[in-house]
């Protein structure tokens, strides 16, 4: 690794990341692309060549962001996919019509999310930010792995959270059928489940050539934050570990760690890794801590059950 490599920190950007790094021949799928992270997760990835979808929910919105990438960047491969991950239907849909056009996927970045919203349920009865978060992303992998498989070496990035220490993921009720919502020990549960799916995945296909990751990107004001109030946000900068408060990065700082984890040569060989200011995380107990990761979200057992749980709740098993 390179000596300027090996200083990045929360300040890295996308193009400190991407420099010098050619993705031309390569595809690439971002979830929750029509803004935020996301979308400059899709704009440098598009920069340096790689043909792109975008995956999101309003269709014109993703349209307006697809334009101003080809634009700036004068790389015409770039489409978008309709995605509602809260909807089994939708993430069926959105594969099958993307392996209609395309036999192989080199990146996958799962990047949609939504954060502490207040209780609500999916059509199936189960709670949004885990709906949303885990199970939307799990399918939409499960499905797209066979051309990743085709497209290997390739690696699927999963956006978790530091916010992943609010809560483990509880088996016994998941859905809060029988316990109080708590709308942080859900959206904790949810990016836990991130972490975990990211181990269990890599477990099943790096031997095929495709590695998995997790990361948290950063405190970064974007839409995610939509559901937050004034008082929310005093409570996280009360609540956060260290003595510094919550620390904000600017977007391009954000998806930096998106975007290395999606392409760094350090990690090659590598995976199932929690990662944060572009570099690897570290397993730490201590509750004062503002970096690593908690020793429930890597757990290997409790990866397994997940995913299990996953395949039964969509009614749907993946041979990985």
């Amino acid at each position: 690794m390179g000596t300027e490599r090996a200083a990045f920190g929360r300040e890295t950007t996308t193009a400190d990341v991407l420099s010098g790094v050619d993705l031309d021949g390569r595809s690439a799928f971002v979830t929750g692309a029509s803004g935020g992270l996301g979308a400059e997760t899709a704009r440098a990835l598009a920069e340096r060549g790689a043909s792109l979808t975008l995956a999101v929910r309003d269709v014109e919105k993703g349209q307006g962001v697809a334009e101003s990438i080809r634009s700036s960047t004068g790389n015409p491969a770039v489409e978008v996919a309709e995605l509602d991950l809260t909807s089994p239907a939708s993430v069926r849909a959105c594969a099958k019509g993307w392996l209609a056009g395309h036999d192989a996927l080199q990146l996958l970045v799962n990047n949609a999310g939504i954060m502490a919203c207040p209780l609500a349920r999916t059509a199936e009865g189960y709670e949004l930010q885990f709906a949303t978060n885990h199970l939307g992303h799990f399918l939409l992998t499960g499905l797209l792995a066979p051309a990743l498989v085709a497209g290997a070496p390739g690696r699927v990035v999963n956006v978790s959270s530091a916010g992943h220490r609010f809560a483990g993921v509880d088996f016994d009720d998941i859905h809060f059928e029988h316990r109080d919502y708590d709308k942080w020990v859900a959206y904790g549960q949810s990016k836990s489940a991130n972490v975990l799916f990211s181990c269990e995945l890599d477990r099943r296909l790096k031997d095929r050539g495709v590695r998995s990751f997790a990361l948290h990107p950063g405190v970064i004001m974007t839409e995610l934050a939509r559901h937050l109030t004034p008082a929310d946000i005093q409570e996280l900068m009360a609540n956060s570990p260290g003595d510094g408060g919550l620390e904000f990065k600017p977007v391009e700082a954000g998806a930096a760690t998106s975007v290395y984890a999606a392409t760094a040569r350090e990690l090659e060989g590598r995976g199932g890794l929690y990662l944060e200011d572009c570099h690897v995380g570290e397993l730490v107990e201590d509750e004062a801590s503002s970096s690593g990761y908690k020793p429930h979200a890597v757990d290997v057992e409790a990866a397994r059950r997940l995913w299990e749980v996953s395949e039964r709740l969509l009614g749907e098993r993946f041979e990985l």
